[in-house]
């Protein structure tokens, strides 16, 4: 059993995303070679929401939910009843399934929130959860904190063999068969961008049902979705677990992270138990903001499409410069995010993220964060302007040839 000291520090944020500038890099000076490389600073820890402005209308929103007052600032714990009801038919619409606003739909401080919660009602001390590695860095770190044992299930992300790609379902059929109870995952996959086939999808229904396991999929990135792509809802699968909580919210996508929204709909048990946990953590996502989910799945006609393409053509040519590099990086199927592997250095992974901020003006997430043996990945988010995000990744490319070992 872990101690309260064990449990704080595997939730450590020194490394996280956006998290960069609490890092010591004094000692970093010795190692330095070459003089700072120039161009823009590029943070692909998270996404230019000047690059790509919010929903259009969102702001307006907001201030409509301001000029309601307490009526909109003081909801139920789980969210404004008339944005839930609105939002279940919405999201009814998009994963092909039925969403009762009463019972089985929460409005939570962003899908991190909605997350956090989610796991909270389902992992109890040495509950066994299933995590696919790897994926989304709080994953692991939450489960450990509510006292839960990490079952890895390796995820298959080769640039090489794509069609063989995706997560490990013998490991997670083995991982059934010895009492994991709770599987946790996303798709896409943050941070490969890799979205789980509609076979993938179908098996993982099947064996959460025939193993009776509960099962929280994060969809955060399924609705940017890149050309002769598709995409398969588990909880509109025919043999859908009953325990399952699907997790989005207008964030990346939607550039509207800066105001902290999720959701989450679901099993009516969990839903609930969602709520109780909310009431005592933050008692509600913040009330005005709510009403700016209003604009979500709502947006001008074509708006979406075309930030679609416009992160396309981001992403082929960040990777176009990796590819050229040699730097192996498989082309992600969906979201904004990229996750190259790095050759041998001269340094440590770790120093090579630090000494790349310093010296190339380049902030990238390091790959341990999402992964037990991703220590040569960087991830990026590409949802930046063009061109800065294009001359960052050169910059990472002559960065890399300037400490290869």
């Amino acid at each position: 059993m872990a101690t309260l000291a064990e449990k704080f520090a595997a939730l450590g944020a020194e490394n996280a995303p956006g998290q960069e500038l609490r890092q010591q890099t004094d000692h970093l000076a010795a190692l330095m070679r070459g003089a700072p490389i120039a161009g823009v600073p590029v943070d692909f820890s998270h996404g230019d929401v000047d690059a790509f402005a919010p929903t259009p209308g969102a702001k307006a929103a907001w201030d409509a939910g301001f000029e309601r007052g307490g009526a909109q600032a003081y909801t139920e714990y789980r969210g404004d009843a008339m944005i839930r009801a609105s939002l279940a038919n919405r999201l009814a619409d998009f994963t092909g399934a039925p969403i009762s606003p009463e019972q089985q739909l929460i409005i939570t401080p962003g899908t991190q929130g909605a997350l956090f919660l989610a796991l909270g009602a389902l992992v109890d001390q040495g509950t066994k959860v299933a995590v696919v590695d790897p994926d989304y860095f709080a994953n692991r770190k939450l489960v450990v904190f509510f006292g839960g044992e990490v079952v890895p299930i390796p995820l298959r992300y080769s640039a090489d063999s794509p069609d063989e790609n995706g997560p490990d379902l013998d490991r997670l059929q083995q991982a059934f068969e010895t009492g994991t109870r709770v599987l946790v995952f996303s798709t896409p996959n943050n941070p490969t961008g890799h979205v789980c086939s509609e076979q993938v999808i179908a098996q993982i229904a099947r064996l959460a049902v025939r193993y009776d396991v509960a099962v929280v999929v994060d969809q955060l990135y399924s609705r940017m979705l890149y050309q002769g792509e598709s995409y398969s809802h588990l909880r509109a699968h025919p043999e859908a677990p009953a325990n399952l909580v699907t997790i989005m919210g207008p964030s990346k996508t939607e550039s509207l992270s800066g105001f902290r929204l999720g959701v989450a709909f679901g099993s009516a048990e969990i839903i609930a138990r969602m709520e109780q946990l909310q009431a005592i953590v933050s008692l509600r996502a913040a009330g005005y903001n709510q009403a700016a989910l209003e604009t979500w799945f709502q947006e001008p006609e074509g708006w979406l499409q075309q930030r679609i393409t416009q992160h396309q053509a981001i992403r082929d040519g960040v990777l176009a410069v990796f590819h050229a590099a040699g730097l192996r990086c498989a082309a992600p199927q969906a979201g904004s995010y990229l996750f190259p592997q790095l050759p041998a250095l001269a340094v440590s992974y770790a120093q090579f993220v630090q000494l790349l901020r310093l010296q190339a003006g380049v902030t990238v997430t390091p790959g341990a964060e999402f992964g037990t043996d991703c220590s040569d990945s960087i991830r990026l988010n590409f949802s930046q302007d063009h061109a800065a995000a294009v001359a960052a990744a050169q910059r990472i490319v002559e960065m890399v040839e300037r400490y290869r070992a």
